[in-house]
């Protein structure tokens, strides 16, 4: 099954990264490949079970160079463990972007594994203090882009500007928005609002030559209304906002079956409201946001839900590629070194006593 892979884009795969991998991956990459015909994927996983299952796709296994991989990174693995074993699929799939043999690694592994060995492998972009997990949500209005969602527990207000600049850059790539407008997550809308190094990041994206459209705070209730295209906060913060949404999500998905089950009227009209609410049910789908992207690294690392299906593992790779063919880790590589945020983060700190 191994081949040389040609010059077109490359893609990394964990193929044992997942709750029903290898399988859901290679369904997966079945799909990602038929939307980009000009995608090659190398596989690192158990080379005879990743083989066993490509053979029921001969025109994926065209495009497919598989290597072994003796281990595996569990769920269960603590990142302090596994970035010390070079032999495991993650570690593997990662290490062959820093090799330049593919411009992006895509996982539905352990989390915290995959942002351990992609810091340790990949190394942060100079300049960027704390590399950063974004991910893209859907508002009434469209999609946004919100980060840290978990990487960074605590974080001062250098992160807080690094992070709107990266958050920034991406949604221009991936949402195609030529201005986003960028907001600090806070508690109110008040400038006095809030933690002091959230205030302290307001003042210094207002104060450098990042040129972003920064229109301030906005509170939680506020991000499904579509106010803001980028939602910058810590990553304690982030993780249990996206949380909260996707189980607000649920909950609501839940109240209309459940009402529409104990209403005869609602089931008599069910015909007439069926477009509308499969257009509802399309637009909540987690499965078409999937892959959560490691933004500030020397190469594009993205995570695919652990218990995704084919459709969402296509779409993590879909974004990876899409991200590749627009040089993303490169524009936050140039966007970076025009500005210094070290020495304005010392004149706020001055100004502040």
């Amino acid at each position: 099954m191994e081949q040389v892979l040609s010059d077109n884009l490359v893609i990394s795969i964990d193929a044992m990264g997942g709750d029903n991998s290898p399988r859901v991956v290679i369904e997966g990459l079945v799909l990602a490949a038929k939307k980009n015909p000009d995608i090659r994927f190398l596989l690192f996983g158990d080379e005879n079970r990743v083989n066993s299952i490509l053979k029921e796709y001969p025109e994926l296994s065209k495009v497919c160079e598989v290597r072994n991989s003796p281990e595996v990174v569990s769920n269960e693995d603590k990142p302090s463990h596994v970035i010390r074993n070079r032999n495991t699929s993650m570690y593997m799939a990662i290490d062959a972007v820093r090799k330049g043999e593919a411009q992006a690694v895509v996982s539905a592994g352990n989390t915290g594994a995959l942002m351990a060995i992609s810091k340790l492998v990949l190394k942060t972009i100079q300049k960027i203090h704390r590399p950063a997990i974004v991910s893209i949500m859907p508002h009434r209005n469209g999609k946004y882009v919100m980060l840290d969602l978990g990487a960074n527990t605590e974080c001062d207000s250098l992160n807080l500007a690094e992070f709107a600049l990266m958050g920034e850059i991406l949604a221009r790539h991936a949402l195609n928005l030529e201005k986003p407008r960028v907001a600090l997550l806070n508690i109110g809308a008040e400038e006095m609002k809030g933690r002091e190094e959230i205030r302290q990041a307001a003042q210094m994206i207002r104060n450098s030559k990042m040129n972003m459209n920064f229109i301030g705070y906005i509170e939680p209730h506020e991000i499904a209304e579509g106010k803001a295209d980028v939602i910058v906060s810590d990553g304690f913060t982030g993780n249990i906002a996206l949380k909260s949404i996707e189980g607000t999500a649920k909950l609501v998905v839940r109240m209309l079956k459940d009402a529409v089950k104990k209403s005869f009227l609602a089931k008599l009209g069910m015909p007439f409201m069926l477009g509308v609410l499969l257009r509802v049910k399309k637009t909540m789908d987690p499965r078409l946001y999937n892959g959560a992207m490691f933004v500030g690294l020397n190469g594009l690392s993205v995570k695919s839900h652990g218990g995704t299906d084919a459709l969402g593992y296509s779409v993590a790779v879909n974004n990876a590629a899409r991200l590749v063919r627009q040089n993303f880790v490169n524009s936050i590589r140039s966007e970076v070194e025009k500005i210094d945020l070290d020495e304005l983060s010392q004149e706020i700190i001055y100004d502040s006593y």
